[in-house]
C-alpha cells in the first residue's frame, strides 16, 4: 500500500490517462480495456489520497461529479446497478471506480473481481457508442 508521500503519476502528467471529460471537481476517465461493459473511473483533480484529505467545499463537489457520471452511466448503459470502489492506494490520487451490473453478469451475487476478467468487453464499434452516449448524457 502506498502513502501520501509517494509520487503520484497523475500529478506527474497533469492528468489522468484516457480522460473523456472534465467536470467541476474530477475527470472521468474511459478506456476501451475495461474490466466491465460500462466501467468508468473519476478521478479527483484536487490531489489527496483520502476523501477527508480534500477541502469541504471540494470534497462535496467531488460527490456531486460522482453523483453526475452515476445517473449517466445508468441512462446509457441500462445498468441494474452500479458499484462504487474509492481508491487511493496502488495509485496515491483519490479516484473511484464504476462498475455496471447486469442482469445475469458473470459476478453475479458477488463483487467483481477485475483479475478474474479477459478483456475485451465490448464488440466491434460498441466502446466508441457508449462513449459518444456517455458523453451526451453529461451535457
Amino acid at each position: 500500500m502506498t502513502g501520501g508521500s509517494d509520487p503520484c503519476p497523475i500529478c506527474d502528467h497533469g492528468e489522468p490517462l484516457d480522460v473523456l471529460a472534465r467536470l467541476p471537481a474530477s475527470w472521468l476517465t474511459m478506456n476501451q480495456r475495461a474490466p466491465a461493459r460500462g466501467y468508468v473511473c473519476v478521478v479527483c483533480a484536487v490531489h489527496a489520497v483520502e476523501l477527508h484529505d480534500l477541502p469541504e467545499a471540494t470534497s462535496m463537489q467531488f460527490l456531486r461529479d460522482m453523483r453526475t457520471v452515476s445517473r449517466a452511466l445508468v441512462e446509457v448503459t441500462g445498468a441494474a446497478k452500479l458499484n462504487y470502489e474509492i481508491h487511493g492506494n496502488t495509485i496515491a490520487h483519490l479516484h473511484m471506480h464504476i462498475y455496471p451490473r447486469y442482469p445475469g453478469d458473470r459476478f453475479e451475487g458477488r463483487p467483481i473481481d477485475p483479475r478474474e476478467l479477459d478483456p475485451p468487453v465490448y464488440g466491434e464499434g460498441e466502446f466508441a457508442l457508449l462513449r459518444r452516449a456517455l458523453l451526451q448524457a453529461l451535457d
